[in-house]
């Protein structure tokens, strides 16, 4: 295998733990809307697609304008307060780029709140580039998102690797034609979904793992 020097990551539910802030925002909006609230399980088996993709399914009588800027304005609002880094994260972004590796994060987020999470912890430093939402025509699972990175810092796919906590991730990750690793901490991860073809090059238990992958 030819040896890592670009490493990807996403950002809801692989370095920051966000499950708290999109989970209350989406009661919030189920409430504004039908008057009630929904099951966890169901809201985080939407975990990794875009929001948009998500208000069509879930609320397909409402116009999608209209539930987003509900369900945005609450997000919003809470965001700061609601969200975290996950242990170890800061710590593995500071080691890779002691070690010379170029960081990119690679999410369907959009980048005023990916900011703001970003600022919390002082990690904007840490990345080469950042690819958000505001960047794509094509969400993940679509190559686009990683394809933009690899384009933007003449990076080999052979020579990557994305981390993330979805379907989604891995997805990307394969039709880019770069290695991929699930990471065990995420609310998002669906077992069945990871079998076959679908299956990550690698598990991830905890972030200092990822120093021993790429070597």
């Amino acid at each position: 295998m030819a040896k890592i020097n670009t490493v990807m990551f996403d950002f809801d539910g692989t370095i920051m733990d966000t499950n708290r802030v999109i989970l209350q925002s989406w009661q919030h909006t189920f409430r504004t809307f039908e008057g009630r609230e929904r099951s966890e399980e169901e809201i985080y088996s939407t975990f990794g697609e875009p929001l948009y993709i998500t208000m069509k399914k879930v609320l397909p009588n409402i116009p999608v304008e209209e539930a987003a800027e509900v369900y945005r304005s609450y997000h919003y609002d809470k965001f700061t307060d609601l969200i975290s880094v996950f242990p170890g994260m800061l710590e593995l972004l500071k080691a890779l780029k002691d070690r010379d590796h170029k960081v990119v994060l690679v999410t369907s987020r959009l980048w005023p709140t990916t900011k703001i999470g970003l600022d919390k912890y002082g990690m904007q430093k840490y990345f080469d580039t950042i690819v958000t939402g505001d960047d794509c025509r094509n969400f993940k699972p679509d190559p686009e998102p990683v394809n933009i990175a690899l384009k933007r810092l003449s990076s080999r796919p052979e020579e990557s690797i994305m981390i993330g906590d979805t379907i989604f991730d891995i997805l990307s990750a394969k039709n880019a034609g770069v290695k991929s690793a699930l990471v065990s901490w995420a609310l998002a991860v669906k077992e069945e979904e990871m079998n076959g073809e679908n299956s990550p090059d690698y598990i991830i238990k905890k972030p200092e793992d990822v120093l021993e992958i790429i070597g």
